[in-house]
């Protein structure tokens, strides 16, 4: 027990006289005077294991989350369901314990969930190689960029205006490794601007990079857009939200030749931002530049089945030259929450969650746009997330939602200065129809109040009990008497 206790006044004196001082004074003397503190350090007495947890309580207490908010927050990060099936497998001390697996062919259950999760995820993005997971999205596109230019040997991307704006960022960070010129494509009616995409892609190209649905929601023609880059021997890169592949053409289907995105909504919580996983899928040409690690399929000496890790390119399993990535480790156990929560759904149950989320998103959408002071910030269809134009300031009218319980969206201006007075809003299968009402009124009531008084009073809100609402199968109910259809 003693190596989880502070040392005794015994034990000081021992190590004291084993290296033939007398004090703690004695031992830092040549230490000058002025550099030394001259007294004890400032720290309070201790308090009793309540007493720390009330202060810690208190302070978690402060924090506004998905629970005791109304979350209507995306942008790369949704308020999902994540079923309890998912806790009570990853829970499990035979995955939630063990490490990375160095000697692999005694880690079987943790190679069949990588190979079951890569199996899926190839099926979700119609691409037949899937690795078994990165740490994020963002890293998972600056992977891909470096597997581009070892691939066709060229050193220009070209990236949409629609991707993550922190994708966007750390493929830049990671070019200035590399060692590559990056050119941004722009925005015309919330979809990247396929003439100028066109013209920017050219022999020198290694990749363009696409995201669909794109950072404010509007779904992409992925193919349209690629054809640029498959003229010119480019790779079509495309980051997409898992959710809406259930009811969304696959990005392989489109012709990317890399899919690749955010897991998150798979399984995983919000927890104030992480960890979560990335994934990374592409075609079978590409699959020995792939990032991370790739988990097979085989049998052993009996004919019995079995897994092993097929291919490892990252420099601690081969020679460092040959090494594709410098990822360490997976986040795998997230990895492993996506599985469980995709084999809950089932194939069926997968689309009709992404039927849901267009249906729920294309009635909040309707009834913002119905908002006075509210317009649609473009016309594109959209999955799961929509954004629009606030005439007010979108600071003041997040505060005013923010206090009645409702975390309304994403301001659009932090990242698109030329979205100024842009909200992106996201829903899942959480939001009902009941708390979207909630926050058009809220908006409504925000606005109204800053035209007629300069500043914000509360909007009239109508009890929820008199609106329609969703069945647990996503079909609207009618609406009970004066209620909204």
């Amino acid at each position: 027990m003693t190596r989880y206790t502070s040392a005794t006044e015994d034990d000081r004196a021992e190590m004291l006289a084993a290296i033939g001082v007398e004090s703690a004074a004695e031992l830092f003397a040549q230490i000058p005077e002025p550099l030394r503190l001259g007294r004890s350090l400032a720290i309070p007495d201790g308090l009793s294991e309540a007493e720390v947890f009330e202060r810690l309580a208190a302070l978690a207490s402060r924090n506004a989350d998905a629970e005791s908010q109304v979350c209507f927050v995306g942008a790369g990060m949704y308020d999902h369901y994540v079923p309890a099936i998912v806790d009570a497998i990853t829970q499990r001390s035979e995955f939630l314990t063990p490490y990375t697996p160095y000697q692999p062919e005694i880690s079987q259950g943790g190679l069949q969930v990588m190979f079951e999760f890569q199996t899926a995820m190839s099926e979700l993005t119609g691409l037949p190689v899937s690795n078994a997971g990165l740490y994020e999205g963002p890293s998972s596109v600056a992977s891909a960029g470096y597997l581009a230019i070892g691939a066709t040997k060229r050193r220009r991307f070209v990236v949409s205006r629609g991707v993550h704006p922190h994708s966007r960022e750390t493929l830049a960070t990671y070019s200035q490794g590399y060692g590559a010129e990056i050119v941004e494509v722009g925005l015309e009616g919330g979809l990247t601007d396929a003439a100028a995409l066109a013209a920017a892609v050219d022999g020198e190209t290694a990749a363009v990079f696409l995201q669909s649905p794109n950072f404010l929601g509007a779904v992409e023609d992925v193919e349209a857009l690629g054809a640029a880059a498959k003229q010119h021997g480019a790779l079509l890169i495309v980051a997409c939200d898992p959710m809406t592949l259930g009811v969304l053409r696959p990005p392989g289907e489109c012709g990317a030749d890399i899919a690749l995105g955010e897991g998150q909504p798979l399984g995983n919580r919000l927890d104030f931002g992480g960890p979560s996983f990335g994934f990374f899928c592409a075609s079978e040409e590409q699959i020995r530049r792939m990032p991370g690690r790739i988990a097979g399929e085989t049998e052993d000496v009996d004919g019995r089945r079995g897994f092993v890790l097929a291919l490892q390119t990252r420099e601690q399993h081969i020679r460092r030259e040959k090494a594709t990535n410098n990822i360490c480790t997976a986040q795998a156990l997230n990895a492993l929450g996506a599985m469980v929560h995709l084999a809950w759904l089932g194939r069926h149950g997968f689309r009709e969650l992404g039927e849901l989320l267009v249906r729920r998103t294309a009635y909040a959408r309707q009834r913002l746009a119905a908002v006075e002071g509210v317009e649609l910030l473009h016309e594109a269809p959209v999955a799961r997330e929509f954004a629009v134009r606030l005439d007010a300031p979108v600071a003041a009218v997040l505060e005013h939602c923010a206090e009645r319980g409702i975390a309304a969206g994403y301001p659009l201006g932090h990242e698109y200065p030329e979205y100024e007075d842009g909200l992106l809003v996201a829903v899942t299968e959480r939001r009902t129809r009941a708390q979207i009402d909630d926050l058009a009124d809220a908006i409504g009531g925000a606005i109204a109040g800053h035209h007629a008084h300069g500043a914000f009073v509360a909007g009239t809100v109508e009890p929820a009990a008199t609106r329609g609402s969703f069945s647990t199968d996503g079909v609207q109910k009618a609406p009970q008497a004066g209620g909204v259809a």
